[in-house]
């Protein structure tokens, strides 16, 4: 989808994008913006406002639906090209390459800068809205929100831990941040779900993961979402990627979310490579060390 509409930036014209930005604008306060507001929205004579409707649905980046008035909303495409003319105007990226990874709630693709770059799509809402505003604290306090809103939040508060982690903690370069996009540096090497790790390296990259998580916890954030989807494995060591969940240190509930990362990592090694590690390691031990910055291996937390 994206290389499409990567294709048709270079058919539209700046009144497009006016338009476009208009019916962003009503939807912060409605899910269908009525076609009555939009002259004032974006800017544009009604004549205008018209054609091009009929432009931007004809490249699918508007919806129309009539209920008790003909109402408008962005698609995904549509709320990706306003983030990609932006990102174009600041000169943050000048090409686009190929998908990198797509998934229920993000999709990123492969772009061109000075370097190869990664642009993360954030799509939390889109398709599971209910769950997604009730499972983020930054909707649950909402009465009306879009999956605009909920995408864009993902990706400033993703984007915000990124820039606060890196480099101290092994991230993603964060390099620049959009509505609901973020560019950030390309990932190394292969996702942790998808390696198959060497007798010999299996608690070493454990290790790893955990210090990298004790030192997030000192600069003052938890992932909140660890998993073996959420960690790559390199020659040069692991990244942990995906923050749009973390949450503050400060947080209610920080200590508990910590827990259920330590679980949920150490869990994952303990299916997939039972023979490598060490028996009954005591979970509530290795949390506690994590969040005192103090974790060494593995091998010392066995009950």
């Amino acid at each position: 989808m994206v290389r499409n509409v990567a294709s048709v930036m270079t058919e539209l014209e700046t009144e497009d994008f006016y338009l476009l930005s208009g019916v962003e604008q009503g939807m912060r306060f409605s899910e269908w913006v009525n076609r009555e507001k939009l002259p004032k929205n974006s800017g544009l004579t009604e004549e205008d406002v018209e054609y091009r409707l009929n432009r931007c649905m004809s490249r699918d980046l508007v919806e129309r639906k009539t209920i008790q008035y003909e109402g408008f909303k962005l698609t995904l495409a549509g709320y990706d090209v306003l983030a990609l003319r932006t990102f174009a105007q600041r000169d943050t990226i000048q090409g686009f390459g190929s998908p990198l990874g797509v998934g229920k709630e993000s999709d990123v693709f492969e772009v061109q800068s000075f370097k190869p770059l990664a642009l993360k799509f954030h799509r939390e809402g889109y398709t599971n809205f209910r769950e997604v505003r009730r499972e983020r604290d930054y909707t649950s306090e909402n009465h009306h929100v879009s999956w605009l809103y909920t995408a864009r939040k993902a990706a400033e508060r993703e984007y915000e831990a990124l820039e606060e982690l890196f480099p101290k903690v092994s991230v993603p370069r964060p390099v620049d941040q959009n509505r609901h996009a973020i560019v950030m540096a390309k990932l190394d090497g292969v996702e942790l779900a998808k390696s198959r790790l060497e007798s010999a390296q299996v608690t070493g990259v454990l290790d790893l993961i955990l210090s990298e998580m004790a030192t997030a916890y000192e600069a003052g954030y938890v992932h909140a979402d660890m998993s073996e989807y959420n960690v790559a494995v390199s020659s040069k060591g692991i990244t942990i990627f995906d923050w749009p969940q973390a949450v503050p240190t400060d947080h209610e509930n920080a200590r508990e979310l910590l827990a259920r990362d330590v679980k949920n990592i150490v869990g994952y090694f303990n299916r997939k490579y039972p023979a490598e590690m060490p028996d009954d390691i005591d979970l509530e031990e290795v949390a506690d060390a994590v969040a005192a910055n103090e974790f060494e291996s593995i091998t010392q937390y066995t009950a």
